[in-house]
């Protein structure tokens, strides 16, 4: 998949590139900073061989190595306001750029040495008008890495399987969708490990891409396998590539702008109104037999002295540390979202094991919370904030099913009954269904209070 790593950011400041010492590249883990330079080494090395052991290029071939390299570039500059779009509103991960076309169609046409080429002038024009400063100079150096020796992995396949220079013609469909394979296997195995040791606990989704992502990549290497095919019919067909190329760019886009307008901009957690519609969602789904869901309704205590005392910047970064230690804490199937304020909001899914597990659910946030450190750099020196508490408020979903407005009202109900309580606290309301029958009244006034009553063992 041609794609950029963009796991922990590196704090943006000039840097020059001849003070070996000051590179962002020494920031990283040690046996991530190692293994980057294992793979940047490992492509060069490659090429290095290739390019000694291969007769150089004739005319045709250095004319279709400009073209798609030219093509490349031209394709960059016409999708560039799209592309930087695209890089605001997408939070990390891998990130399909689309340059593949050019890359892959390289691999199946053109000797390795200038595939090599190909990738090299590509991925690092990306790099420059896109990525740049955002992204530092040695992760631009690592995604041209991994797309070199996946161009070489495409283009040794073609060789063995198409048996001559002119590998392609007798490769047929088998031979391409086996250098796809290939292809995609190296270059995503080589980005979903400096994901995954990048980030501290990495889940599938965050490793390996959304499975739409994939197939997105999937689609531009075809549309890369066709531009091949047409190099080698008529050179000047693969212009027809960038048309649907253009369209592709502005179609992701919508994409990834639906998936921001549900996006919380300061913790990245659903906001209000999608978290809403996916806990409806849930909800249904446990009414077909998952077993009852359970909402936890949280508000961090006192957060407004932090705000006072630090500023609203440094509240905003506990905010983001309060939401990754709610992400640690839940099922990848969990929908955690923030209500605004200080107040988050959790759906744990059907399960098996009722009030009792929502309970452990909750009582294990409140212990991260409060064993959060919040670490930054100010002005003034470093600065951290820890003795954070949380409150929370739990409500379960009964047997017959319950809507979400009144699973939220037992839950806030709980909540603020801890609150008063002492703060740093779980509290679970139970529904109007489980409580005991009681016997008829006679006065309204003897009328029970509310539609939820608090259970105070915590």
């Amino acid at each position: 998949m041609s794609t950029h790593h963009e796991g922990v950011r590196a704090a943006a400041r000039p840097v020059h590139v001849w003070r070996v010492r000051g590179w962002p590249l020494w920031e990283m883990p040690h046996r991530l900073a190692t293994s980057v330079l294992a793979v940047e080494a490992t492509a060069l090395g490659l090429v290095v061989v290739v390019a000694t052991r291969t007769p150089f290029p004739d005319g045709p071939q250095i004319l279709h190595t400009v073209l798609l390299a030219g093509l490349g570039v031209v394709h960059t500059e016409t999708a560039i306001g799209v592309e930087r779009i695209r890089r605001r509103v997408t939070a990390g991960g891998n990130h399909a750029n689309l340059s593949s076309v050019w890359t892959f169609a390289g691999a199946l046409v053109l000797p390795p040495a200038c595939a090599v080429a190909v990738a090299v002038v590509v991925h690092l024009h990306v790099w420059a008008r896109t990525g740049r400063p955002r992204v530092p100079l040695y992760r631009g150096v690592y995604s041209t890495a991994t797309i070199v020796l996946a161009c070489l992995a495409a283009s040794a396949v073609v060789t063995l399987v198409g048996r001559g220079p002119a590998a392609l013609p007798a490769d047929g469909v088998p031979g391409i969708v086996l250098a796809l394979l290939a292809y995609t296997t190296v270059n995503n195995g080589l980005v979903a490990g400096a994901v995954a040791m990048s980030a501290p606990q990495p889940d599938l989704v965050r490793v390996l891409g959304h499975w739409d992502d994939n197939l997105l990549e999937t689609a531009t290497l075809s549309l890369g396998a066709l531009t091949a095919v047409a190099l080698i019919v008529n050179p000047w067909l693969v212009l027809l590539a960038l048309p649907p190329l253009l369209v592709l760019h502005r179609a992701v886009l919508v994409r990834h702008l639906e998936e921001a307008a549900s996006i919380d901009g300061k913790t990245g957690l659903l906001n209000a109104a999608a978290w809403h519609a996916q806990a409806e969602k849930v909800l249904r789904r446990g009414g077909r037999g998952q077993g009852p869901g359970a909402v936890l309704v949280l508000d961090l205590d006192h957060f407004k002295n932090v705000n006072d005392t630090h500023g609203h910047l440094v509240g905003d970064r506990v905010l983001a540390a309060v939401a990754g230690a709610l992400r640690a804490e839940v099922r990848d199937r969990d929908l955690v979202g923030r209500f605004g304020g200080e107040e988050f909001v959790v759906m744990l899914a059907g399960g098996d094991g009722g009030s009792a597990e929502a309970e452990a659910v909750a009582e294990r946030i409140r212990r991260r919370v409060a064993d959060l450190r919040v670490e930054m750099p100010t002005p003034d020196g470093p600065l951290t904030v820890c003795g954070l508490t949380v409150s929370i408020g739990g409500a379960l979903s009964p047997d017959e099913g319950a809507d979400l407005r009144t699973l939220l009202q037992i839950a806030d109900t709980a909540l603020y009954a801890g609150k008063r309580a002492g703060r740093n606290i779980v509290r679970m309301g139970v529904p109007v269904s489980a409580r005991p029958p009681v016997a008829p009244l006679r006065h309204s006034s003897e009328l029970p209070p509310g539609p939820a009553s608090i259970d105070d063992s915590a």
